[in-house]
Formats: structure tokens, sequence, C-alpha cells
């Protein structure tokens, strides 16, 4: 399991309470170990809340909401507790992808979605519309809370991306610089001048594309691929463009079914990666890329990609797929561009890499852009739209 960031495990705040892991539940038909599995989780959940010190609000994000709407709810009950439903989703589309529309197990994730969702005493979601279709659909009201970055997530320092790539390089190829000495204090994209003890990124080093992905099938991965592909031919055609160092992470159900095509593509101008990255070297390598692309469509196309909101953090621009509520963040040609399929998105890096370091170049006008957006972080805009909710009460 990923440890969390050092911040959350230092709070004197938060106290991390574990709840063990389910093994040993593969007998009998898929049906029931799901069943099965529920009963098992609904049980280990209710004993832990009611184990905790009395809440005034138990905050719980959905999905997953199966069981824990209903056993949070239970627990409201058993403490006279609020309980506040944090809705980035829902969990019976996410499960539709799999299943299809129509599985029995999807029809009754959403009529407990409906049901259970409106015990809650408040309600926040991510984006307006669906601020508008929990109204519409489930009679819930709900206050917009966009996802902001955490005060962790900001443009990396020159010297700090050195130590970065310098830490990686120990493991993974791609960091490693091209030629020349290998003692030397140097990486693929930077090196530390001997006499001044300066970080300077050199001429001529590979572009930095990074995509965050969580392997399942709201991700067709295979568009990136394509795109690559794409790119490796335009230099093979002559185009001047950088050599690229695409950097995967997260992981996830689909990473060996990825990993595999991975390993089947002979590039010759670029390097794919799939490092397992700490907690706290996620925000660092994101404020050091060049360029971000996201991939995610909504299973519901009301929630929005919280990557690229930590990518907008770190004043990275970003190459996100269209669904239908994405423009309440991503402002097509303003802070990044949006593509339908792998043929945009292999033309849009070649125009945003043809002049990737210059000034005036279009990926250089995006991050300025995003740095006077000057972007509310995570714990002011909490601040703005939740604490009113609660009347104060912290």
């Amino acid at each position: 399991e990923t440890r969390p960031h050092p911040d959350v495990l230092h709070s004197e705040n938060i106290r991390l309470v574990p709840v063990a892991e389910l093994c040993g539940l593969r007998v009998g038909p898929k049906l029931f170990q799901y069943v099965l599995k529920v009963l098992v989780q609904s049980v280990q959940l209710l004993y832990t809340l009611l184990r905790i010190d009395q809440p005034s609000y138990i905050l719980l994000q959905n999905p997953p909401g199966l069981p824990s709407i209903a056993v949070a709810w239970v627990a409201g009950l058993w403490w006279g507790s609020k309980l506040i439903i944090d809705w980035h989703n829902y969990g019976y589309t996410i499960m539709s992808l799999s299943h299809g529309r129509n599985h029995p197990l999807v029809l009754i994730a959403k009529w407990y979605e409906k049901l259970f969702g409106r015990l809650s005493d408040y309600n926040l979601c991510v984006t307006d519309a669906m601020k508008k279709d929990l109204w519409v659909n489930f009679k819930i009201k709900a206050v917009t809370l966009y996802d902001k970055p955490a005060s962790y997530f900001k443009e990396t320092p020159l010297d700090l991306q050195h130590n970065l790539y310098m830490k990686l390089a120990k493991d993974y190829e791609p960091f490693k610089p091209r030629a020349g000495n290998p003692s030397a204090d140097r990486s693929a994209f930077t090196e530390r001048e001997g006499k001044s003890g300066n970080v300077v990124k050199p001429r001529g080093r590979p572009a930095l594309l990074i995509s965050s992905t969580s392997w399942t099938e709201d991700e067709d991965f295979s568009v990136l691929l394509r795109a690559l592909e794409d790119y490796e031919r335009f230099i093979k055609e002559g185009a001047k463009l950088p050599a690229l160092v695409c950097v995967i992470t997260g992981k996830g159900p689909l990473k060996d079914y990825y990993n595999g095509l991975i390993q089947k593509l002979h590039f010759k101008h670029i390097q794919i990666c799939t490092p397992w990255l700490e907690a706290e070297d996620y925000p660092l390598l994101l404020g050091s890329a060049d360029l971000g692309v996201c991939l995610h469509k909504s299973s519901s196309g009301l929630d929005l990609p919280m990557k690229v909101v930590d990518m907008f953090g770190c004043s990275l621009p970003v190459c996100a797929i269209h669904f239908e509520c994405l423009h309440e963040l991503v402002k097509h040609n303003e802070n990044g561009l949006i593509f339908r399929d792998s043929k945009e998105l292999a033309e849009q890096m070649k125009m945003l890499f043809l002049d990737f370091t210059a000034s005036e170049g279009k990926l250089h006008r995006f991050r300025e852009n995003l740095r006077a957006s000057r972007q509310l972080r995570w714990d002011q805009s909490w601040d703005q739209t939740v604490l009113p909710l609660l009347g104060n009460k912290e």
C-alpha cells in the first residue's frame, strides 16, 4: 500500500485507524464472494467506527460507498453525529464500466446510493454538473467544493529537481545522462556545474512528459501509446523535436497488461518509465515536468481528474482527453489543451514540444497563465466553502 504523505503521518490532528485487508474470500460464485465481502467489510467498519471517540461529524468520500454510506449512517445514529458525504463520482457508474449499465449488481448499487445518499445531513460535490445531477436524479442538495491541490504541489526549484533526478537515475535508465563522463554530477535533464555549483538544464535535453493513472477501465492508456508512436514517426520524418522521456506513475489492475504493450514498443527517441514513487516524490516530479497528460474519462461525466488539479498546482500545463464537464477545470488554449483521440494528442505534443524551451512558446505561455491564476489551496477552499456549512464549528 502507498504510505500517506509525511504531512498526514506527522499531523497532530489526524489519527489513522487501519482496517484489515480482506483475503481468502475466493470461494464460490463471484456474486457470493461479493456479497460476503460487503458483509464482512460492514462489520469491520462498524466495529472500527464505534470504537473511536464520539465524533461531531462523520465525513465520507463516495465512491467507494458500498457499504460505507450505510455503516456511517448507522454509526451517526449511534453517536448522534452529522453525516457529510463528499461525492467525487458515483459508485454504480464505475461498476457499470466492467458489468454494463443493466447488470443486477449495478442496479442494486444505484438504488443503494440513491437511498442512503439521501440520509446524509450535508453533501459536497466536485463539479457544478454533479451538483445539478444530484438534485435532478437523487433530490440531494449539495455544495460544490472543487478539488484543490495541497500546498506541497508547487514548482520544484532546480536544485531539488536535480536531487530527484539523481535519486531516480540509480534505479531507472531514462533519468541517467545520455553521454559524457558518467562520474559527473549530471542526470538526463540537469547538471551541476563544477565551478559555481549551480544546477543548469543543458541544451538538447529530452522533454519530460508525465502521466498519472489508476490503470483501470476509465482510462484508455492505448491512446497515449498510439500518440507516442506518431511522435516517434514525426522525428523519423525530420521534425526538429526533442527526445522524450515519458513517466507513467500509479498502480492498478491493468498495469501489467499495459506494461506488456510497452515492452513491445521499440522506440529510438522515446523512453517510457513506470517508476514506483514515494508519496513525497510525486509532487516534486510533477513540479519538474514539461507537460502532463491526462487520460481520465469520467464514468459519470460529472467528476474532474484530481491528477490535473495537482498538475495545475505545480503550474504544469496539461493535455487532457475530452469529456462533458472538463471545461470546469481545463480551459482549452489557456492552461492546457483538450484532445479527443490519439491523433489530436500527437499533433498537440508536436506543436508544444517544437519550441518547448523557448520563452515565447505556447508551453511557456500556459505555464505563465497557471502561475498568474493564483489558485486557492485545499485548506483555504475548505475554510471558504465547508466551514460556513458547519456553522463555523471546527
